[in-house]
């Protein structure tokens, strides 16, 4: 997706050979119009899934998995890092490392959004490790839902994370593909 590429290139930040800051526009501060085409454009590539909710975590995945959930008109359900005064006592949960907060939380599914009767497609914005992505998806194979397919908007190639995902036999769908970071210079595939 050519106009995702320019706007990283226009207001990414390399902060260093691992990190990209995408605060103008995923992270931070949302491009709507643009989180409503990358929705469209995962729309389009899972539309045949036969999805019945899209799940993230929060907070950066939501716009986009919003945008998507709209598109192919199904619920929208996020993981939560923390549990409220009104969450579920009856929840999914999984212990995830976050690569860009630097800390391991606990993500929280609440029973009653998410079961065995549903098709799965996890949605979100970066991925470096893997490890909340992997996270998701344990917490979709605990409700014995069906995992239909993962997407996000950038991948870090570079990075483990997605390869981990691909090699696992599911189906994984990026918007654009970073092959490096060195010397402050993004390099797209």
């Amino acid at each position: 997706m050519e106009l995702l590429k320019q706007r990283i290139r226009e207001h990414g930040i390399v902060l260093s050979n691992h990190t990209l800051q995408l605060d103008a526009l995923i992270n931070h501060q949302v491009d709507p119009p643009l989180m409503m085409e990358i929705g469209k454009e995962f729309a389009r590539r899972f539309r045949e899934e036969r999805v019945t909710k899209v799940l993230t975590i929060e907070s950066s995945g939501i716009a986009v998995a919003f945008a998507t959930a709209l598109e192919l008109g199904v619920p929208l359900v996020f993981a939560r890092r923390k549990k409220t005064l009104t969450t579920d006592n009856e929840v999914w949960s999984e212990r995830v490392p976050s690569f860009t907060k630097g800390i391991v939380t606990d993500i929280l599914v609440a029973k009653s959004v998410l079961s065995a009767a549903d098709r799965v497609l996890l949605i979100d914005d970066i991925i470096a490790n893997g490890d909340a992505a992997r996270g998701l998806i344990r917490i979709v194979e605990a409700a014995g839902a069906d995992l239909a397919g993962f997407g996000v908007v950038v991948e870090k190639s570079f990075q483990t994370g997605a390869n981990s995902i691909r090699e696992q036999g599911i189906r994984f769908e990026s918007i654009v593909r970073i092959r490096s970071l060195e010397n402050g210079t993004i390099e797209f595939e």
